[in-house]
């Protein structure tokens, strides 16, 4: 079963339930898709839905910052629900140790030494991370490993 038909399938199921909180966010992430497949002129796969819902959960993040920053703790709450949500359908994350190993085999396959060469490893631990690891995180690691 494809991501896409797992999200239309607990939609359908949101709305047989009643719930009517998680059925928006599935709506709003089916529209985020749905509106990058019309801007593109394409039908996603189940990693360009990842990327979808990884930037979804970025959006989030930043929104709770702002809100907690300003006291708006009835706004943040909201958007971490949204983020359980989503994480329902993202893959699970990897640990410290093994994106630790990642990153050291990425450095061994590309043969970097210097943080010159930061780009290449931070491309290959992404191609192999793909929606389970913050690239953010993934890139302090390799220039702390490469400095």
């Amino acid at each position: 079963m494809t991501l896409k038909a797992k999200i239309t399938d607990d939609m359908k199921a949101a709305m047989k339930g009643g719930e009517k909180d998680r059925l928006a966010v599935i709506r709003l992430i089916q529209a985020q898709i749905k509106q990058r497949e019309v801007d593109e002129r394409i039908e996603l796969d189940d990693t360009q839905v990842l990327a979808v819902l990884e930037k979804m959960q970025k959006q989030r993040r930043d929104s709770i910052e702002q809100y907690d920053k300003a006291g708006r703790d009835d706004l943040a709450s909201v958007e971490r629900y949204e983020m359980t949500v989503i994480d329902a359908y993202l893959p699970t994350k990897l640990s410290d140790a093994e994106l630790d190993a990642l990153v050291d085999a990425a450095i061994a396959e590309s043969g970097a030494t210097t943080a010159r060469d930061m780009g290449k490893v931070v491309a290959l631990v992404k191609e192999k991370a793909a929606g389970r690891a913050d690239m953010g995180a993934v890139a302090g690691k390799v220039k702390a490993k490469l400095a």
